[in-house]
């Protein structure tokens, strides 16, 4: 059997696909992974996916491209090619599966599964509803059984990386040195502003980590190196634009402990299994997009008013949902963290 499981969305969404696609691996021969430019990086990093489509799809992301029907024609044939007898549409609770099924169909995938709360017609073969209060790692792997795929035995369902190759373990040992052992990483960005923490708190919180004698490391992306400078200032080693995810991952599994919010790196932490101090804006539920099955504090007003409007821009003047999280807040997570790990 040849599988393709399929998420269009953002990095931290295709990295809570991973029990589900070890699912489909425990029983397909080959597993295909269809995803966004944003989601191809996590994708490469999944145990199970053994070749990474990637397409931008017109109802995906926060900026859709426009509809081309040559696009469209070619991404069906490059299905066809592949030949896959079935398929896990996996998209959140607020997105519609069925514009995804509609392209499987006609690149010839016999066997359609999704959760979807709209009438499918033809386009899908399992139709499956999701647990209202899953979160979206078990809601994954929750269709994924529902369509006959299972975790194999010893797998117990956590997100996972591959391990890194020894050239990226090195490096990331190498970039990580001048903090010294036990480290603990601060990551700034997010791909939301209504998601990201007040820079100034950030800067707060490396300074303070930083006196109470821990080494400290801030990363982020390429774009993002004014920030994790500022955020870093003269107490922080700044990492921003130095690392791939793969490198990215190896940082985070070498540290004590991260502060981080609801973007994709805290689910690549879980992913190496670092404790997670959690600075999570409610525009989304925790429930569902928290830290998955790893040790983790959860900062920030989860009932303030922009609470599930699934806002990217902040509603509210101030921020209060995070403006009220102080910088000894975050130390003080960190610290319990790293308590609960030696005990």
């Amino acid at each position: 059997m040849r599988a393709l499981v399929t998420r269009l969305d953002s990095f931290g969404d295709v990295l809570l696909a991973g029990p589900a696609v070890r699912a489909a691996a425990a029983r397909a021969a080959h597993v295909t992974f269809l995803c966004g430019p944003r989601g191809a990086a996590a994708a490469r990093l999944l145990p199970g996916v053994d070749e990474v489509l990637v397409w931008e799809a017109p109802w995906a992301g926060p900026q859709p491209v426009p509809v081309e029907p040559d696009d469209v024609a070619a991404i069906v044939a490059d299905l066809r090619a592949r030949r896959p007898d079935t398929a896990l549409v996996l998209a959140s609770a607020h997105q519609s599966p069925l514009p995804t099924a509609l392209v499987l169909r006609l690149a010839g995938v016999r066997r359609v599964a999704a959760d979807s709360v709209h009438y499918p017609g033809g386009l899908l073969d399992v139709r499956h509803q999701r647990h209202p209060s899953h979160h979206e790692a078990r809601a994954a792997l929750a269709l994924a059984e529902a369509a006959g795929f299972a975790l194999p035995p010893g797998d117990d369902g956590r997100l996972a990386v591959l391990p890194p190759t020894a050239a990226v373990r090195e490096g990331a040992a190498r970039l990580t040195a001048p903090a010294g052992p036990g480290y603990v990483v601060v990551h700034p960005g997010a791909s939301a502003p209504a998601r990201c923490w007040q820079a100034g708190r950030l800067a707060e919180t490396v300074r303070l980590l930083a006196a109470d004698g821990h080494g400290v490391v801030v990363t982020g992306g390429a774009g993002e190196r004014e920030l994790t400078a500022a955020v870093a200032g003269r107490d922080g080693l700044d990492l921003g634009g130095a690392t791939d995810a793969a490198g990215l991952a190896a940082v985070l599994a070498g540290a004590g402990a991260v502060v981080v919010g609801n973007t994709g790196p805290a689910h690549l932490a879980a992913a190496v299994g670092t404790p997670v101090v959690s600075l999570f804006s409610p525009v989304v539920p925790a429930e569902r997009w928290g830290p998955y099955r790893v040790p983790h504090v959860l900062l920030g007003d989860q009932r303030a008013v922009c609470a599930g409007t699934r806002a990217r821009e902040c509603p509210v003047a101030g921020h209060p949902c995070l403006g009220e999280v102080t910088a000894a807040d975050a130390v003080a997570a960190v610290e319990k963290l790293l308590k609960e790990d030696t005990a």
